[in-house]
């Protein structure tokens, strides 16, 4: 199993940055690839970006040249450095990982608001 943990979210004024950050435990060896997905108020969860073993990125075409997607040496935290952030981008933000069998775990989710 993988624990993942997720954590820096928070209240931003338009234009502004935030980094989210998501600390994976357990069975580490066993992830395939890692991502992050945003759910809006009566919307559905959405890919926002995510990143492979070989470390190759993929993004929503809304958040492109904005956020930027890493993870560590130890591929054992996962980041979103989010930079001019919009009201749009307002969710609840997931960590995801996807294992070589094919098996997704989710983060308990962290609150993003961009607001004045």
């Amino acid at each position: 199993q993988v624990q993942l943990v997720e954590s820096g979210g928070g209240l931003v004024q338009p234009g502004g940055s935030l980094r989210l950050s998501c600390a994976a435990s357990g069975s580490i060896s066993s992830i395939k690839t890692m991502g992050w997905y945003r759910q809006a108020p009566g919307k559905e969860r959405e890919l926002v970006a995510g990143i492979t073993g070989g470390g190759r990125t993929n993004y929503l075409d809304s958040v492109k040249g904005r956020f930027t997607i890493s993870r560590d040496n130890t591929r054992t935290t996962l980041y979103l450095q989010m930079n001019s952030l919009k009201p749009e981008d307002t969710a609840v933000y997931y960590c995801n990982v996807r294992t070589y069998t094919n098996y997704l775990y989710w983060g308990q989710g962290t609150q993003v608001t961009v607001s004045s």
